[in-house]
């Protein structure tokens, strides 16, 4: 049985026309055991919609229509994942942002934007977002976002990894090169352990935009340049062994040759 989103009473603002299938509706609207999710949208029949939804697919869901509210309700209580529209009132979305990557570095977090720009993407995910999702959006596309941001806070750490004298720690989110100690963003330690992952392999800039930065490649930004630069300028210092090299025509690699 197929079950079609964009009737009058169920599909609000924001969602594109799409079709789910009869197990993302089958679930009751109960008490939910699951992972606990804030959602912080003005959009008060998209903010229901979701938490019927998400309740629908066994998580546990609140909601807030304002920065400040959704502030409030991250420090009285503990969430698995954050839902958080950009355009807030009280407290915009990248103020909420800043403020929850200060006391909660680790929690997840899913922007929900209508600005479908690349540097607003950009600026979402620098500021501390984990993943964006450009409204109109699919309520399967949303799920699956959901899903694969739940998992990789429940995957297990990966410790340390080791190239030539430089380490990266990824329990304790730790950068050493010999006796020093490298302090890097989250964006460049999240670029410099993807490098270190594709060790001896050149990785194309359209890559590191979608594996690191999430998004598609766009070649009129030079954020992935940009970042590689403060990268490089941090991890190899002058009389080291270069580690991070440019590929001529295709992108970057790490390497210890």
């Amino acid at each position: 049985m197929i079950l079609n989103v964009q009737s009058a009473d169920t599909a609000p603002r924001g969602f594109s026309p799409v079709s789910i299938s009869a197990e993302a509706t089958s679930g009751q609207l109960g008490v939910n055991v699951g992972p606990k999710i804030l959602i912080v949208d003005d959009d008060v029949s998209l903010g229901k919609f979701l938490s019927r939804e998400l309740k629908r697919s066994h998580f546990s869901v609140e909601v807030s229509e304002d920065g400040e509210a959704g502030c409030d309700s991250l420090q009285r209580s503990e969430y698995s994942l954050l839902v958080l529209d950009l355009n807030l009132p009280k407290m915009d979305g990248m103020a909420v942002l800043k403020r929850v990557r200060l006391t909660q570095p680790h929690l997840p977090i899913l922007v929900l934007t209508a600005r479908n720009r690349t540097a607003d993407l950009v600026t979402a995910l620098e500021q501390g977002a984990d993943d964006c999702l450009i409204k109109p959006f699919s309520l399967q596309e949303l799920l699956a976002r959901v899903r694969g941001l739940l998992r990789r806070r429940s995957a297990p750490a990966v410790g340390s990894t080791k190239v030539d004298n430089l380490i990266i720690n990824t329990e304790e989110h730790s950068v050493l090169r010999g006796d020093r100690r490298i302090d890097l963003t989250l964006r460049e330690f999240a670029l410099l352990e993807y490098l270190m992952k594709n060790l001896g392999k050149a990785v194309s800039r359209a890559t590191l935009m979608q594996e690191v930065w999430n998004i598609p490649f766009d070649p009129t930004t030079n954020i992935v340049d940009v970042y590689m630069k403060y990268l490089r300028d941090k991890i190899d210092l002058a009389g080291e062994v270069k580690l991070i090299r440019t590929v001529r025509g295709v992108g970057y690699m790490m390497s210890n040759d």
